[in-house]
């Protein structure tokens, strides 16, 4: 395969709401065009938004009202999939000629799901993952994925998968993963913190892959008029930080901080072979001998009726 240009758009979901982001992401698409490229992933739950610092109303044993409307107002500003605003980025998708991995929150049911979605030049939405393990208090408003959604998808960069934010974090999605073929390790993220750096090289150096790590930027509560207990009021809530990274743990483009914008850098996946001469995670390296990893891909449902 050729050398191609992968991207992270580095933006923040808008306070105005998803209607205001969508146009945010659309704006990108005369830069998205100008840059040649071909994969571009943005943050995690970029449309629909990550609301930092928000309880709501939650204590342990009870909740209060007022969460309960939190919740409300976070839930009508989720999507559907598919739905207008997969429509609008599938078009986007097409006029770039880019496939696209968009973090979202999405609606299903009466429950929230933190996902992120491929859109395909030709095909448009060809695919999502739902994140499998929120972490820590997003357990109060985002269901669990199920694997089913250990979705890989065909791009004209390579074989491309998804893991959310601390996902990354969990060894054996990194290897279910790993065993996909995948090429281009998209991580849409809102950790800003160096470490999440680390994380990144390693993956990449583990997996032999390219990864592209796209983070949300936010301003600081002052500039939102909002309120965030211990939070110093003056600090932007999200810094940003998306960076992308070859399969020798190098680092091609950023960390980009604290602005918005399109990172990119040119990737060229048969270099994989050689980067992986002498470390396979599922091959020559993988003993399976001692170790077997089993992975149910099967739809979970709560209810299942049988006729």
């Amino acid at each position: 395969m050729a050398q191609t240009i992968v991207a992270a758009l580095q933006i923040g979901s808008l306070l105005s709401g998803k209607a205001a982001t969508l146009d945010l992401i659309l704006s990108y698409e005369a830069s998205i065009i100008e840059a040649g490229a071909t994969l571009v992933v943005l943050p995690e739950a970029v449309l629909g938004g990550y609301p930092k610092g928000e309880i709501f109303g939650t204590r342990l044993g009870y909740r209060l009202p007022e969460g309960r409307d939190a919740f409300a107002a976070y839930f009508a500003n989720a999507i559907d999939v598919p739905g207008p605003e997969t429509e609008a980025l599938a078009e986007l998708s097409a006029h770039t000629g880019a496939t696209l991995v968009v973090g979202v929150i999405e609606r299903d049911g009466s429950s929230l799901y933190c996902s992120a979605l491929f859109f395909d030049p030709e095909q448009g939405l060809i695919g999502k993952h739902r994140k499998l393990m929120p972490t820590g208090t997003e357990r109060l408003i985002w269901a669990q994925g199920d694997g089913s959604t250990l979705t890989t998808v065909n791009t004209q960069a390579g074989t491309a998968g998804a893991a959310i934010c601390w996902e990354n974090h969990m060894p054996l999605l990194r290897t279910a993963m790993y065993a996909k073929g995948i090429e281009i390790w998209c991580a849409p993220t809102v950790d800003e913190r160096d470490v999440w750096q680390a994380s990144m090289r390693h993956i990449a150096h583990e997996g032999r892959c390219f990864v592209v790590s796209a983070c949300q930027i936010q301003p600081s509560p002052a500039e939102l008029g909002i309120e965030v207990p211990g939070w110093d009021s003056h600090r932007p809530l999200i810094r940003g930080g998306s960076l992308i990274v070859g399969p020798l743990g190098d680092v091609l483009a950023g960390p980009m901080r604290e602005q918005s914008g399109l990172l990119i850098a040119k990737v060229d996946t048969a270099k994989l072979v050689q980067a992986r001469y002498d470390f396979d995670a599922v091959g020559h390296y993988s003993r399976p001998d001692v170790f077997e990893l089993t992975v149910d891909e099967r739809p979970k449902q709560g209810v299942v009726f049988n006729y």
